[in-house]
């Protein structure tokens, strides 16, 4: 037969041939059969474009680039994004057999054709979905990007959980932001693959020299599991130390939602803009334990953190721990020049000073903690130090 002969029969068999595949395909393909009728007629339409393809090319070998690209643009859009490049590759393999069969067995010199025309056909499929997922990459980026700042800036809007969905975020519960420096060379894929390791979600945010981390926990505990200990944010920030350039590295403290980040965020960033002024801050260092350093820089946050924290407690039990306080960290920290001021015996001072770490949980007598506490008496007695405290207006009488 004859190369013209031969192509006058490939086009009376072809619907033929894309009959047969679509009863191959839903036979042997579970997926394709739970497809919506409209998606199994687009497939059809992809195989009946293979088809004729396929002719066209047995009669022009040199149009392969362009006629195995054309067969997959007249998929729809919508076929695109619901059929994976390991469903395309099944459907060409069910499309090479049944063509085989009916007609690489009837015409062996066919058979080579259909072997290299359906190596082109499969590397076209492979570079449509690079394609799509290259631009799929550059958009997660791009929208990546934006959802950071926006938790940075505090400008949350409406549309901000819309995007967290888009970006596939699976965290529940509580979330931190980390802040550092960038590395020279910076692994984001390496950064991805820790936080799947960790059964963590991460959203990551490359600006200039900085770089930030948006952490929350990917897998939330079902009933029929058993209880699991779950890392502590430090514990997860300590395993993405390594990620971060040299410099120090803040942990803001843990905020119920993602939603909630950006409380988060700027705690982190105001206590990564003082962390040198701790000579011996650790790395990671949790922005709490930055308070005094930004409450000097002018952190109305941290100042109001402060006196919420150590001033207000201890003014409500008692006058006695703030005096008692006051005087031990005026003295030095020594225990028998307090204990003369205020004509009380050193066991009385030492035993108020328990007092006030049970109250705020902070210890007087380390050297770190005392600065912290010296700081919170400050701010408190200072009236005008608290601008996030809300003053009771006075109402005149009438």
């Amino acid at each position: 037969m004859d190369k013209a002969a031969t192509l006058a029969w490939l086009r009376r068999m072809s619907g033929d041939l894309a009959t047969a595949t679509l009863q191959r395909l839903e036979a042997t393909l579970p997926w394709y059969a739970e497809m919506p009728p409209a998606r199994r007629s687009a497939v059809g339409l992809v195989a009946q474009a293979g088809f004729t393809s396929f002719i066209q090319w047995y009669e022009d070998p040199t149009s392969t680039p362009w006629i195995a690209a054309d067969i997959f643009a007249a998929a729809p859009r919508e076929l695109l994004r619901s059929v994976s490049l390991q469903q395309t590759l099944q459907l060409i393999r069910v499309t090479v057999e049944v063509t085989e069969e009916r007609v690489a067995a009837k015409h062996d010199h066919l058979r080579e054709a259909i072997l290299l025309y359906s190596r082109d056909v499969a590397f076209a499929a492979a570079d449509v979905y690079a394609r799509a997922a290259e631009a799929r990459g550059l958009w997660d980026a791009r929208l990546e990007a934006l959802v950071v700042d926006s938790i940075l800036t505090g400008e949350a809007d409406e549309e901000l959980p819309s995007r967290i969905a888009a970006l596939g975020w699976h965290g529940h519960g509580e979330v931190s932001v980390i802040v550092g420096t960038t590395p020279p060379q910076f692994d984001i894929d390496q950064v991805r693959r820790l936080a799947r390791k960790m059964h963590v979600d991460v959203l990551v945010g490359v600006q200039g020299s900085r770089l930030v981390l948006v952490l929350g926990r990917a897998r939330p505990p079902r009933p029929d599991e058993e209880p699991r200990d779950e890392l502590t944010f430090t514990e997860i920030a300590n395993a993405f130390e390594s990620s971060f350039g040299t410099g120090h590295l803040v942990l803001g403290p843990a905020v119920p939602a993602l939603v909630d980040a950006g409380q988060s965020a700027r705690a982190a960033l105001a206590g990564f803009a003082v962390a040198r002024a701790w000579r011996g801050a650790p790395r990671p260092v949790e922005a709490d334990d930055l308070l005094p350093e930004r409450a000097i820089a002018g952190d109305a946050l941290a100042k109001h953190t402060l006196i919420e924290r150590i001033y207000r407690p201890l003014e409500t039990h008692s006058t006695d721990l703030i005096t008692t306080l006051w005087s031990y960290l005026d003295n030095g920290r020594s225990l028998e020049a307090t204990a003369r001021e205020l004509f009380v015996h050193p066991n009385t001072v030492r035993y108020r000073l328990k007092r006030v770490s049970d109250v705020i949980g902070w210890d007087a007598t380390g050297p770190r903690e005392a600065f912290i506490l010296q700081t919170a008496l400050v701010l408190g007695s200072i009236g005008a130090a608290d601008p996030l405290r809300r003053r009771t207006p006075i109402r005149r009488a009438r």
